[in-house]
């Protein structure tokens, strides 16, 4: 049996919402994100869980095929063990099984 090592890819970004064309690029980068398996963590702080880092760098470079020009938008990589040791100072986990490896299916 194969052995993965789980990534999480975590994006984070700041985009313009001043003009319409602004706001119609933020809602399209977040749609894409949402197409490709990312769960809202807080607002503008979206993850993807994957199945190692060569998935975690490709879908880096499809991200950064839709991106805005507008605004900042910053990824990383990290690792399952990594992500489930985040502290919460305030407000509480979400224990969605969506946001869970077992989620993550294989074929």
């Amino acid at each position: 049996m194969m052995r993965y090592r789980v990534m999480r890819l975590i994006v984070m970004f700041d985009l313009p919402t001043l003009s319409a064309s602004d706001r119609r690029n933020y809602r399209q980068f977040r749609k894409h994100l949402l197409q490709d398996g990312f769960l809202m963590m807080q607002e503008s702080i979206y993850t993807c869980i994957l199945i190692d880092r060569q998935a975690a760098n490709l879908l880096e470079k499809k991200i950064s095929l839709y991106a805005p020009q507008k605004g900042l938008i910053q990824t990383m990589i990290v690792t399952e063990k990594q992500y489930t040791a985040i502290n919460y100072i305030s407000g509480a986990s979400n224990n969605n099984i969506n946001d869970k490896f077992e989620r993550l299916t294989v074929i």
